[in-house]
């Protein structure tokens, strides 16, 4: 059978864990957990982990005792190491398929344009075979002729008994698999969206898929129309593009608790540079900010979480308007003689780049805003992250941002002076 166009979605297994397991295979077969920033919460677990019923996003503290009593090793996000194993999946990623698009730190998609399922389903096994070869790092591949569908087939690829890929690229198998699919779990289908779906009958990815696209687009926009048209095999998205989120969050729990409001106003300008950064990667500007801070709640001290959300008069994507927004939200929201523990940011309302709204009263050059946030933009992916910077974030050094790692594993393969010594 000839395929005119198949997408093939790669996704490393337990990525965190599996970084990990590579450089101490003492570690294969165990309970593993990783943790978030400050060794809050678990955003990483091992098969192992999981069969213990160790939950995504528990509090590491609640759960300290239940994992030292079932022997879970714990490690601290280990972002350099994770960065640059990611880089080395994607390389070799590349070495097979020139046609890639990194969608995250692991997954990728893969092109293939008229090949045969046979020379398909060869290429994908020598794909896998490879990257844990050369890597180290298992990984499943899900197949089918659209993105959407490439990442439903990759969910059931984690599956054990289908050995590590899945193909969806038969329209038999697709009615099957939708079927059982439900709206929520439709890449791209937020829990809002799935909720109003539900209202006008439509509960499963088949549902989804055998409505009408022109119907869809008129109750939830074209977003939910493209999704729709994808899950018949209509391709809508091709590599390096995705679908826009529609929020973008950037929090940070501190190190240490912090009480005076310009260090705050520093740490909030570093997070809305990041989270203006991601949104001008997925070309969208942003309608309103929400701006929160909080305490640490598991303090018996007094306590204080508030936010705030500031709407934009134009749509916007300039970091320096967005950071005075931010900056001016913490002086309406902070209050003094607190301890505050994190602070954060989320841009809301997205909206495509390519929609220019203007205010009749505000003169809004979107041309020369672009052009400098590209230039600011491409300058930072060049020479490293920070590189040009709001003069806003440049923190002293007793006021420099350090998370907790009391677990943290050697940089393997990016420091030499902490590589093991063996004597």
């Amino acid at each position: 059978m000839i395929l005119n166009t198949l997408f093939a979605l790669v996704d490393c297994n337990n990525f965190y864990v599996s970084c990990e397991r590579v450089f101490d295979p003492y570690l294969i077969n165990k309970p593993v957990v990783v943790l978030s920033n400050n060794d809050g919460c678990i955003i990483a677990r091992s098969n192992e982990a999981k069969a213990l019923n160790i939950p995504m996003g528990a509090p590491f503290h609640i759960y300290r005792d239940f994992i030292n009593a079932h022997k879970v090793k714990v490690y601290s996000s280990n972002y350099p190491l994770y960065g640059d194993m990611s880089n080395r999946v994607m390389t070799s990623l590349f070495e097979f398929n020139s046609n890639l698009e990194v969608y995250s730190i692991d997954e990728a998609f893969l092109k293939f344009n008229q090949t045969t399922r046979a020379d398909t389903g060869y290429d994908i096994l020598k794909i896998k075979e490879s990257i844990f070869k050369w890597t180290g790092i298992p990984v499943s591949i899900g197949l089918g002729p659209t993105k959407t569908l490439a990442k439903i087939a990759n969910t059931l690829a984690k599956k054990n008994n289908h050995h590590g890929i899945f193909d969806l690229s038969s329209e038999v198998k697709q009615e099957e698999v939708l079927k059982s699919i439900n709206i929520e779990n439709i890449w791209g289908i937020s829990k809002r969206w799935g909720s109003k779906l539900r209202m006008i009958g439509i509960g499963n990815a088949l549902q989804l898929r055998d409505s009408s696209p022109r119907r869809i687009r008129q109750y939830l926009g074209v977003v939910v129309e493209r999704i729709v048209y994808e899950l018949q095999g209509v391709t809508c998205l091709d590599i390096n593009e995705i679908l826009p989120k529609k929020n973008i969050m950037c929090s940070r729990s501190f190190g240490n608790v912090i009480s005076d409001k310009s260090s705050i106003k520093k740490f909030i300008a570093e997070y809305t540079i990041r989270a203006c950064e991601k949104m001008r990667g997925q070309s969208t500007r942003t309608q309103s900010i929400y701006i929160f801070l909080q305490t640490n709640k598991f303090n018996n001290g007094k306590q204080y979480n508030k936010g705030i959300v500031i709407g934009l008069n134009t749509p916007c994507s300039d970091t320096a308007q967005i950071i005075k927004l931010s900056t001016t939200a913490v002086d309406m929201i902070y209050r003094s003689g607190y301890l505050y523990q994190k602070a954060g940011i989320m841009l809301l309302d997205l909206i495509p780049e390519n929609i220019n709204q203007y205010d009749f009263f505000e003169n809004t050059n979107y041309t020369s805003s672009d052009n400098r946030m590209q230039v600011i933009d491409s300058l930072n992916k060049k020479f490293g992250a920070g590189t040009i910077a709001n003069g806003s974030i440049r923190l002293k050094n007793n006021e420099k941002w350090t998370s907790k790692k009391f677990y943290l594993s050697p940089r393997y393969t990016t420091q030499w002076d902490e590589l093991p010594h063996v004597v």
